[in-house]
């Protein structure tokens, strides 16, 4: 009798177990496949602030200020003001940051330095284009106000020697903001830009 009684048992986990074992496998597989369904992440998946879209790229800030440029040239200038106004915020972050980075490895690790050191060059060029277009805007709406900081910005980052340090105190001058012209000599104009 103790056979027969232990029979049914053994034929239920004959089935039984093997069913529960499935039941559990499955969804496993089930989840393995569509991990395998996946596509592959790139590394600009893993790396979100190197898209061009990112608030933290350099290609932003310039697509801002091109769109700005355009805006004014159609005669927009609410979205030129405030296309170039991003493009500057933009790249002065961007500039103090990639600074702040170079800064923190100077003698440290020079490849680091130098990446940085470059990248904050570039932003900060970016940035006094910008403050220079949206100097030109100012001034074409009659604000020279607004104008004269963002040209007294410029000239402190660019230099008076430079291109668009040049152009930017040149603008102050026909301002009324400087008395005295630059270059002095009249057969001297501003270095053409790079």
């Amino acid at each position: 009798m103790t056979f027969g009684t232990a029979r049914p048992f053994t034929i239920a986990a004959r089935w039984v177990l093997p069913l529960a074992a499935i039941a559990i496998v499955s969804p496993v597989r089930a989840q393995v496949t569509a991990a395998e369904a996946e596509p592959a992440q790139t590394p600009s998946d893993l790396r979100p602030l190197a898209s061009s879209d990112s608030i933290m790229n350099l290609e932003r800030a310039r697509r801002a200020m091109s769109e700005g440029l355009t805006a004014f040239q159609d005669g927009d200038e609410d979205l030129a003001l405030e296309k170039l106004r991003e493009a500057r915020q933009i790249s002065n972050q961007l500039s103090d940051f990639h600074g702040f980075l170079s800064a923190e490895f100077e003698g440290i690790d020079n490849e680091i330095y130098s990446e940085n050191r470059s990248r904050a060059r570039n932003a900060a060029q970016v940035r006094d284009e910008a403050s220079y277009q949206l100097a030109l805007l100012h001034r074409s709406r009659n604000q020279p106000e607004l104008a004269v900081p963002l040209l007294i910005e410029v000239i402190g980052s660019q230099n008076p020697t430079r291109a668009l340090g040049c152009q930017a105190y040149r603008e102050l001058y026909e301002l009324g903001f400087a008395d005295t012209p630059f270059p002095r000599s009249d057969d001297r104009d501003c270095p053409r830009p790079n």
